[in-house]
């Protein structure tokens, strides 16, 4: 059977997706069975794209390995690093095509440079925002439809921030170490 060839894109594509896989199939000390083929081949039924760890340290017996492997199974090399082999065979009865997935499968929907961001209350609603929905710029000046008394609408002054709260003390602070203070408080020794 034939091996698979793909274009740098589509390799390029395939490494990214193959980024956080782990390798399903380990070929150890006896090497490349048909045990070990049957079970890449089962492999590349469900998954179409897997990773396959070798076992030893000869980098050429690594490369007719995965030279094997792509003629008898044609499929394709996407990638070989160190121990560590990536092959893609696609799955003609699956309709999902990993190269070609849509942005709005994987739930990511990205807005233009041109369109105004829009909040997720106005979206639900179906509006867009506009220049007329935006808040106004804080300015030194007050706006024309906020009061110009700090009132609450019931007559009474507005609370500040430190109203009814003690106001922040001075800690007393002295030359030396940062240890010897507790809470800003000074115990005396005796």
């Amino acid at each position: 059977m034939p091996k698979l060839d793909l274009t740098s894109q589509e390799r390029s594509a395939l490494r990214s997706a193959a980024h956080p896989l782990r390798p399903v199939v380990l070929i150890g000390d006896r090497g490349l069975t048909e045990s070990v083929l049957k079970e890449i081949d089962l492999n590349l039924k469900a998954h179409q794209l897997i990773k396959v760890r070798v076992a030893g340290d000869d980098r050429e017996a690594r490369i007719e390995m995965l030279d094997t492997i792509c003629e008898t199974l044609s499929c394709a090399n996407v990638h070989h690093l160190g121990k560590t082999l990536i092959i893609y065979r696609p799955d003609p009865d699956a309709q999902i095509d990993l190269l070609n997935r849509d942005k709005k499968e994987s739930g990511q929907v990205k807005r233009k440079a041109s369109e105004p961001y829009t909040p997720k209350k106005l979206a639900a609603e179906g509006r867009t925002r506009d220049r007329r929905d935006t808040k106004p710029r804080k300015s030194g000046a007050p706006a024309a439809d906020q009061p110009k008394s700090m009132s609450s609408p019931e007559g009474r002054p507005a609370r500040t921030r430190l109203q009814g709260k003690a106001q922040p003390s001075r800690i007393p602070r002295r030359s030396g170490s940062a240890l010897s203070l507790r809470a800003g408080v000074r115990r005396s020794r005796g």
